[in-house]
């Protein structure tokens, strides 16, 4: 299991911990800040999913009139860690 963090930017999370295990499955999704509710329900929903099958779901999401969101950041730092 590999271990990473990521530093968010344009969101009211400043960073995303996570695990990608051996088959690049996501794992113990935490989010430092952001609105509790709707980031433990991201972490729920992507558990054990495939990297790029939640990369495909949340990338380009928006939060308002932000250019990104936190599901968007997930996805980013998914598709950065997930070819290291």
């Amino acid at each position: 299991m590999r271990k990473f963090t990521y530093i968010t930017t344009g969101t009211c999370s400043k960073a995303i911990n996570f695990e990608l295990d051996e088959n690049c499955r996501v794992h113990n999704v935490q989010f430092v800040g952001g609105c509790p509710g709707n980031t433990t329900g991201i972490s729920r929903l992507v558990e054990n999913q495939k990297s790029e099958d939640v990369i495909r779901l949340l990338k380009g999401i928006r939060c308002g009139n932000k250019s990104t969101s936190c599901p968007d950041q997930l996805a980013l730092a998914l598709e950065e860690k997930s070819t290291l």
